[in-house]
Parts: structure tokens; sequence; C-alpha cells
């Protein structure tokens, strides 16, 4: 379970806030991703987030820039198909070293099969369902096709709630990535434990 973070999306309250409730109710990674704060404002929020996750046992990415991971000390960073025109994943693994974990987001069958031939760690799949960060989704429709080539970790992404995650669970797919889904309960905690709850009941059910 990976959770993006934008104190955008986190209705007044701070990153780290919504990061120490959210990995107390079982979230697995957290990520980075603001853009609109100062480099300052950056490491600030990137090196408390980098200690929270540390201590709570999640990893931590910072999106965008292989640069800022390692300064915060991340455990990795998430490059978006725009971001790999300013850093290769050659550059960015240079930057980040052989230890660190990259991961690349894709938007089509085409640009995910690519990415299994890439040097990262995993693959995020998305937009999945409308959502407000971007200006389309794709569907659901190549879900169990991406699970057939997936050959690393794959997340799927884009407007994942309560009411649909059993729709991508039930296509086969078993890592999910949200924002809002989380950032904009009541109570974070208790929204991430029945996400969490879902994926380990779809993890242990008897294949058929």
């Amino acid at each position: 379970m990976y959770l993006v973070i934008s104190e955008e999306c986190c209705l007044g309250r701070s990153a780290l806030e919504i990061a120490e409730r959210a990995v107390a109710g079982g979230v697995d990674i957290v990520q980075m991703r603001e853009k609109n704060k100062s480099v300052q404002e950056l490491v600030k929020i990137g090196k408390g987030l980098a200690a929270l996750c540390k201590k709570g046992g999640a990893m931590f990415i910072v999106n965008d820039d292989p640069m800022l991971a390692q300064r915060v000390g991340a455990d990795g960073v998430n490059l978006g198909q725009e971001d790999t025109e300013r850093f290769s994943i050659e550059m960015a693994r240079d930057a980040v070293g052989p230890d660190r974990i990259i991961g690349i987001s894709t938007h089509s069958l085409t640009l995910f099969e690519k990415a299994m031939g890439e040097d990262v760690d995993y693959v995020a799949f998305g937009p999945v369902f409308p959502t407000k960060t971007k200006d389309y989704h794709i569907g659901t429709g190549d879900i169990r096709e991406v699970v057939r080539l997936a050959r690393k970790p794959v997340f799927f992404i884009g407007g994942i709630d309560l009411s649909n995650v059993d729709t991508i669970l039930g296509e086969g797919g078993r890592n999910i990535a949200m924002i809002r889904g989380i950032t904009e309960a009541d109570d974070i905690e208790a929204r991430a434990r029945e996400f969490k709850g879902r994926l380990v009941r779809q993890a242990e059910a008897p294949k058929v």
C-alpha cells in the first residue's frame, strides 16, 4: 500500500501528520509529491518524512528529483514520464546509487512494457480512475494484461477509493497507490487499515 502525499490534498493537515497516521494504519510506502514548495521547504518536509518512515518501518520515496531524494535520505525516487526528459534512468541511478529504489510512472500498456526493460525497481500504472491530479484516466481494461506481463512490482494508481479498489483486486492487482483516498479521510489511520485489510484478504484468498 503506497501513499502519495501532497499537502494541497490534506485538508489543511501537514504531510507529517498524515504520514504518521497512515503508517500507523499499515501504509508500506510514502511518497512526497509537492509541486509548489521551495527547495528549503522540500528539504525540511523530506527529512521529516524520511525520519518518520524509518521509525515506522515504511519506505520513503521522493517524487521527480533524484538529487533531492539523496539529499533528504529517502529510500528512492519516483520518476514521471516527463521527468525522464530531465533525468534519464541512468542519471537517476547514478544520483541515488545502486541501493536506493527507482520507480517510474506509466500511462499505457506500451509504456508499461518499455518500463519492464528499464533499470527500475517498480512501475506505477494509471491513472486507472478519474482523479483531480490528472485530466485523463485509462480505465481498468489493461489491468489483467499488466499483471500478466509484470516482472517487477506494479502499483495501480489514480482515483482509487473504497468504492472501486475491489475492481482492481478482482482483476489481479495486488499493490495500490492513493492520494485523496487516504489523505482526505477524517480518520487517516482507520481508512488506511480498511484498505490494508482488503489487500491482505485478497492476497490470502484461495486462488481459483
